[in-house]
């Protein structure tokens, strides 16, 4: 994974962390809360990859 999509991923876990109402530096699990929403982004981002690839697939038909 490059620079660039860590940084997405995170930056999109923090705004999961907002949206929940949820302050993002508070610690979970020893870790920050928003980390525990990685898994989440993670999975929302590899959905919209494979929609992009099929959508690609589809136009070069």
């Amino acid at each position: 994974m490059s620079d660039r999509d860590t940084r997405r991923i995170e930056h999109a876990a923090r705004a999961m962390c907002r949206f929940h109402g949820l302050p993002e530096n508070t610690k979970f699990e020893g870790r920050p809360m928003w980390e525990s929403y990685v898994p989440e982004v993670k999975a929302i981002v590899a959905a919209l990859d494979e929609a992009d690839a099929s959508s690609k697939a589809e136009t070069e038909r």
